[in-house]
């Protein structure tokens, strides 16, 4: 059965813990009609997933840019589709030598650039965070999965301007009792974050405060329900913050925090942000949570030993 659906699509999404604020809008606000019909997309599965790099390496985080700088490229290796110039072949090779890893209380964390076949489970969390969030009908989830799906393609296109990250976790055999379809010592997807490196992978339409373009800016952050309050929300800002320092000269990185999260908000100023600017209480007029626009300004390129870890309250 097929509904048709009227609107003029913006979206506001509203993160619980460990999410940045409102992140997530199609580049234009447009009144269309669509027809949607009853979608049965893949949920997230027990299943086993490629982690692993070819090398094994004990290392927290290892990006290695001497590879990146090898004469050999290989030819679109994340299918982007379009043409790349040689110093976009050496950043995208970054990316997908990029891998974080830490070992939690209760278990594994690893964090990579997202892969094409991987998508439709991250659209699965990111809309079911959205949905959770905005306390959208279950009736619109399908709907909110293919706009999500549209933007995440869309902003793949982007790399290697931009890149979506996501995390898998693995749980201890003798640890955490596993989660509800999962059993210990098998990988599932944990979280996922979105990182811009320049002002080709800035988005069109920034939420306000509007961060500077030329900017890294991190956003789209979540952790699934079941695995909050774990260290993944903080190790997910601790991957992006190391892959902007492999990715950009730049050393200031902005995000977004709404006023009424506390917790997020202790958790960044732990990371070391401060809020360098606030939106007016006449943005609440447009139906939207006032935020923070905060700002951090990297150290000289880190080593793994300098990973931190975060106070247990703080942990999404």
């Amino acid at each position: 059965m097929a509904a048709t659906v009227l609107l003029a699509f913006s979206l506001d999404p509203q993160h619980h813990r460990c999410s940045l604020g409102t992140h997530f809008r199609p580049h234009q606000t447009l009144p269309f009609t669509l027809t949607l019909p009853t979608l049965k997309l893949p949920l997230l599965t027990s299943r086993k997933y490629n982690l692993y790099p070819s090398k094994s390496s004990s290392s927290c985080c290892h990006c290695t840019p001497s590879a990146a700088t090898s004469s050999s490229y290989p030819e679109d290796p994340f299918g982007i589709g379009r043409f790349l110039s040689n110093e976009e072949l050496e950043k995208l090779k970054l990316l997908g030598n990029f891998l974080y890893h830490q070992e939690l209380k209760s278990g594994s964390l690893w964090i990579r650039v997202m892969r094409a076949e991987e998508m439709d489970n991250t659209v699965v969390l990111l809309a079911q965070s959205f949905a959770e969030s905005m306390l959208w009908p279950s009736g619109y989830l399908s709907l909110l999965r293919f706009l999500v799906k549209q933007y995440l393609i869309e902003r793949r296109g982007l790399m290697p301007h931009a890149a979506t990250l996501i995390g898998f976790y693995r749980g201890k055999e003798n640890g955490v009792p596993a989660q509800a379809g999962h059993e210990d010592g098998e990988e599932q997807l944990a979280g996922t974050v979105e990182v811009c490196f320049d002002q080709r992978g800035a988005n069109a339409s920034p939420p306000t405060p509007t961060p500077p373009k030329n900017s890294p800016y991190i956003c789209n952050m979540t952790v699934r329900k079941p695995l909050r309050r774990r260290g993944i929300g903080w190790h997910l800002l601790k991957a992006s913050e190391e892959l902007i320092s492999h990715m950009s000269p730049s050393r200031e990185v902005y995000l977004h925090c709404r006023m009424i999260d506390a917790a997020p908000l202790k958790m960044y100023e732990k990371a070391g942000y401060s809020i360098i600017k606030t939106d007016s209480i006449l943005i609440l007029l447009m139906l939207q949570r006032r935020k923070h626009l905060m700002c951090k300004k990297l150290s000289a390129l880190r080593i793994p030993s300098d990973v931190s870890h975060p106070d247990e309250e703080l942990k999404s």
